[in-house]
């Protein structure tokens, strides 16, 4: 088969990298697989592994006509026989590109929190979290497949070396070493990497050796420095350092004695044998166990509900407090990640869905009745959008909607 994969990002992010790296697998699955994707930092991991890129604008209207011309484009001239999008705008534009024009498959991957409404219900749909699958099952899409967020579990292994990023970023070895991996932005991530520098910041100076290394960039970067800033005025030393955007975070990982995050960079912490601890919002934490697993195989790994800075301060400190507790849920991290989330399982669950796609094409009418249903909520959100920009009161981050987690005990969105 003949796929176009399309992500919806190319910075350093959980959904695009894999993306990349599940279209590796299914082209070493003896497909032909070409990325198409705007320019940024995950190019170069598309080169590495030896797929065809074709580059579009980074600035652009979401959904863009010019995408969705260059995809029937694409799609005719290199005769391809299914488009995956991953996130709702690459999604929306090979649905009303290719897929009207020529009645290309289109399969669609939504490793956000929740899946937007207008989401075309016709085209098949794989999301991370069972809470997810089934509110889409609910919502009257057609096929929907659980593929939890895959980790290349041969890659990012507890023997990648560390020393040289300690040694870099100077950590002694005799200190406790936090690490949160991820973009610095509003959406999802801010409370909880704000949540971390205080937690930190209090427990270095109650007198624990420990020090906090946040690995990535974004726009709330200023907000952050801040906050490490005070953190580290309270603990009299530097116990929170921010590196910037690391091209390679795997040295990071390795070097990291505990992982503090969600998502897909959680997973890959897990990969490194590393404790976890989940963070989310409205005050959300809680540290991996096989008593708390079956919540993250529910829900995803982030969370909603808490106490904010007094439980994840609990949480760093009692893994600060027994290196056998580190090594133990560190080995249980690692067990699971490999048993449930390796790459070459996802790879065979994706190929599943482009052969499916493939052959089982929704009737004519149905696909009309969501072109309309669709188009209407794509136009009414951008009116809602521009509203809110008016207002000063939108969100930037277009892949990202409302979390349907577990909250109080309920499902919450």
């Amino acid at each position: 088969m003949r796929i176009l994969v399309y992500p919806h990002a190319m910075e350093i992010g959980g959904s695009q990298l894999n993306a990349i790296q599940l279209a590796g697998a299914v082209r070493d699955r003896g497909h032909e697989v070409i990325v198409l994707s705007e320019p940024g930092p995950l190019v170069k991991r598309v080169h590495e592994l030896g797929l065809e890129h074709i580059e579009i604008p980074r600035e652009r209207r979401n959904p863009s006509p010019e995408v969705l011309a260059t995809l029937v484009r694409t799609v005719q001239r290199r005769r391809i026989h299914v488009v995956h999008g991953y996130e709702w705008p690459p999604v929306i534009e090979a649905f009303f590109g290719p897929g009207l024009r020529w009645r290309t498959p289109v399969v669609g991957t939504v490793m956000s929190m929740s899946v937007v409404p207008f989401f075309p219900r016709t085209v098949p749909l794989i999301v991370g979290t069972e809470a997810i699958r089934e509110a889409a099952q609910a919502a009257g899409h057609h096929r929907v497949t659980l593929l939890e967020p895959p980790v290349d579990t041969e890659t990012d292994h507890p023997s990648v070396d560390g020393a040289v990023f300690r040694e870099e970023h100077g950590i002694p070895r005799d200190e406790v070493m936090i690490a949160m991996i991820c973009r610095l932005v509003p959406e999802l991530k801010l409370e909880g990497l704000l949540a971390a520098c205080d937690a930190v910041g209090a427990l270095a100076a109650a007198g624990h050796k420990v020090q906090l290394v946040l690995v990535g960039d974004g726009r709330s970067r200023g907000e952050i420095e801040a906050r490490a800033a005070k953190a580290n005025a309270l603990a009299g030393r530097t116990v929170v350092r921010l590196t910037g955007e690391v091209a390679d975070p795997r040295p990071a990982y390795a070097a990291a004695d505990v992982i503090v995050g969600q998502g897909g960079s959680a997973l890959r912490g897990m990969a490194f044998g590393k404790p976890l601890v989940v963070v989310g919002e409205d005050g959300f934490s809680e540290l991996l166990t096989s008593d708390t697993a079956p919540l993250f195989l529910k829900q995803g790994w982030y969370g909603l509900g808490g106490n904010g800075v007094p439980d994840l301060r609990k949480h760093i400190g009692a893994l600060l407090e027994s290196r056998d507790l580190r090594g133990s849920l560190g080995e249980f991290a690692r067990r699971l990640v490999v048993e449930r989330f390796a790459l070459t399982r996802a790879a065979e669950v994706q190929e599943d869905e482009y052969l499916f796609a493939a052959r089982t094409r929704p009737a004519t009418g149905a696909v009309a009745g969501e072109a309309v249903r669709s188009g209407s909520g794509v136009l009414a959100t951008k009116v809602r959008t521009k509203y809110q920009r008016w207002r000063g009161t939108v969100a930037t981050d277009d892949a990202n909607a409302r979390p349907i987690v577990v909250s109080h005990g309920k499902a919450s969105r």
